[in-house]
């Protein structure tokens, strides 16, 4: 093993000689410049606001959590951080892998040199949850990805010929036809899962591996093929660096360096085979055999078991500072500073910059595409909400069963019921669409494989159709056994009218998910301002005070429902009254919204300006939060 990985030293050495863009020739045949990752000193801060609703002041402090993390991983050796929870080993795995904003100081190298655009490429993140579209297959999320992250000079058959290498080499043969699945789907097991999320990353071919918790949720079997499929991607020339929280003694030998954290200080750093014999030597020697990982981890947390069996607390002041007298590797950097946040965040959101996006902006587009109607249609056609629709079409129908003139009240009444279903229906199905998809979109762009405006638009554009039948259905249903004017121009105009409520809602529901990202916050602020624009929709008063009438001029409902009651009736029609026939327009419910030309297009317009101006405010929001989270 030493000797594998002197070899791959060497060849790191004449990598650094060419420093040259990695081809799609090197991704596709297996080949890669190694890279050797450095820290030293790193150290992590963070504001911790206290107070509260009751406190006048809140008061800011700044929290350590890395206190001076040194290390180095080779080419061909593969880094296990061990610690309890809250010692810091997703923090500075996030920052190891160029993730992490805020206040980061020390020292990072990749092949002597600050992250970079280069090494981003090169570089693949697992996450600890296995952020997959359930409704995709195993095939079809591999194949969606290399098309994505694959640069555009490999033709398509290529990067759909190598995503099916990669589910060879991780053995996802047998489940590669399988959805991938979910906590409330049924899919492949939580090995498979795990193995297709790794899968994703190989694809680029990384010199550099991160995963977080790679092992968390598994059994021991499935966890020891994990471990030893990574150890080969090791094997073969890869660094590769892993949190991981208790492994079994099979999976601890496999590691070839440990990094044991306390309380964001490191306890031990060295080989793994090492580190009982390391802490042995400064009187802390386990005292029955067993798993080193349990008694490294009971150090870490200030327990010591001693001969008699009985535990005992310890200061785990004295392991820092013993490792930091004793190891050899330790050493102090030239100068101790703030790592450029712009440089060790730019892997995420980033639009623009030096570095090339892998494709072009149509190709990410009509990837993107595809993929969104595939995912989205299981949802946008479920058996449950195409049955809601269903039954409240029909109640509507019977319910208002061939209402005429005489009935006028009663048809109007149904032209505003159906203002109000299709404003909260669609108004809620697209709250949940960016809260639910945050984690994906931050681990995709966060990896650089699309634009964030590609993926914008693809994701209308993939909604439209789905969203745009259920309401014709419904209005092909109601409008008729209602017996609402059955002429072409007619229902025509009412559909138009009940398309453009629907997308102007849905608009509303995306920017209020977007703004928000809090699924329970999103979905009352959207009852209460809901609401609000049913009330003052025209229907249930028409003698509004001055003071609030202004609330009918943002108001969907109110524009939608003038739309309707133009698209059923016209100036110079009557109706029956108490004093014979009377004019349409003269009847009170239409003579406050009226129905003339210019108020018709006003009406259009204005639905039309929310359509596009909601629609702004979530692709805002969404920068935003990329922003924000460069900035935490």
């Amino acid at each position: 093993m030493e000797q594998d990985i002197e070899d791959i030293e060497s060849q790191t050495k004449e990598t650094l000689q060419h420093e040259e863009e990695e081809t799609p020739d090197d991704i596709l045949h297996n080949r890669k410049r190694p890279v050797t990752l450095k820290f030293d000193e790193v150290v992590y801060k963070i504001k911790d606001k206290k107070g509260g609703i009751f406190k006048k002041k809140t008061k800011v402090e700044e929290k350590t959590i890395l206190k001076g993390v040194t290390g180095i991983v080779k080419p061909g050796e593969m880094l296990a951080m061990l610690g309890p929870s809250g010692s810091g080993k997703t923090t500075l795995l996030t920052a190891l892998g160029g993730r992490l904003g805020g206040k980061l100081y020390g020292k990072i190298t990749y092949n002597e040199k600050p992250f970079s655009n280069t090494i981003k490429r090169n570089t693949g993140f697992v996450t600890q949850d296995d952020v997959l579209y359930p409704h995709l297959t195993v095939t079809e999320t591999l194949v969606f990805t290399a098309l994505l992250r694959l640069p555009n000079t490999v033709t398509k058959d290529e990067k759909v010929s190598h995503a099916k290498n990669v589910i060879d080499q991780l053995g996802l043969t047998k489940c590669k036809d399988s959805i991938v699945g979910s906590a409330y789907l049924r899919g492949v097991s939580g090995g498979e899962r795990k193995r297709v999320s790794i899968g994703q990353e190989l694809l680029i071919n990384p010199s550099l591996l991160f995963l977080d918790e790679p092992t968390s949720g598994l059994d021991s079997t499935t966890a020891q093929r994990i471990v030893s499929t990574l150890w080969d991607l090791a094997r073969g020339g890869r660094t590769i660096v892993m949190t991981i929280h208790q492994p079994s003694s099979r999976l601890y030998y496999m590691f070839h360096k440990v990094l044991l954290l306390a309380e964001g200080n490191v306890v031990y750093f060295g080989k793994g085979s090492e580190a009982i014999e390391y802490f042995s030597n400064i009187g802390y020697s386990p005292a029955m055999a067993m798993n080193p990982s349990d008694f490294l981890l009971d150090l870490a947390n200030g327990i010591y078991t001693d001969d008699m069996n009985q535990d005992h607390n310890i200061d785990k002041q004295k392991l820092i500072s013993a490792f930091k007298s004793n190891s050899e590797t330790q050493s102090k950097p030239e100068e101790h500073q703030e790592i450029n946040d712009s440089d060790t965040s730019q892997g995420r959101f980033q639009e623009t910059g030096s570095g090339k996006w892998p494709t072009s902006w149509s190709q990410q587009f009509f990837v993107l595409l595809r993929r969104d109607v595939k995912e989205r249609k299981y949802e946008s056609f479920s058996g449950l909400r195409i049955g809601q629709v269903l039954v409240v079409a029909l109640m509507s129908g019977l319910l208002w069963y061939k209402s005429d003139m005489s009935h006028l009240q009663d048809q109007i009444g149904l032209l505003f019921f159906i203002t109000g279903f299709w404003g909260f229906f669609p108004l809620f199905q697209a709250i949940f669409t960016f809260p639910q998809e945050l984690m994906m979109l931050e681990k995709e762009r966060s990896s650089g494989m699309y634009r964030l405006s590609s993926y914008f638009i693809s994701r209308m554009v993939a909604d439209l159709p789905m969203e745009l039948v259920l309401p014709t259905i419904f209005l092909l249903i109601t409008y008729f056994m209602a017996g609402l004017k059955a002429t072409m121009i007619n229902f025509f105009q009412t559909l138009f009218s009940l398309l453009l409520n629907v997308l102007v809602a849905q608009g509303l529901g995306l920017a209020l998910g977007a703004v928000v990202l809090d699924q329970k916050s999103a979905t009352t602020l959207a009852s209460v301002i809901m609401l609000c624009f049913l009330l003052a929709g025209g229907f249930y008063v028409q003698n509004v005070p001055k003071f609030i009438a202004w609330v009918k001029y943002i108001s969907i409902s109110y524009y939608t429902y003038q739309l309707f009651i133009g698209s059923q009736y016209h100036s110079g029609e009557t109706y029956p009254c108490s004093s014979g026939q009377c004019l349409i327009e003269e009847f009170p419910p239409i003579k406050q919204v009226g129905f003339n030309m210019n108020g018709q297009g006003l009406a259009a317009m204005a639905l039309v300006i929310m359509l596009i101006g909601y629609r702004l405010i979530a692709y805002i929001a969404l920068m935003r939060i990329g922003v924000t989270k460069k900035k935490a």
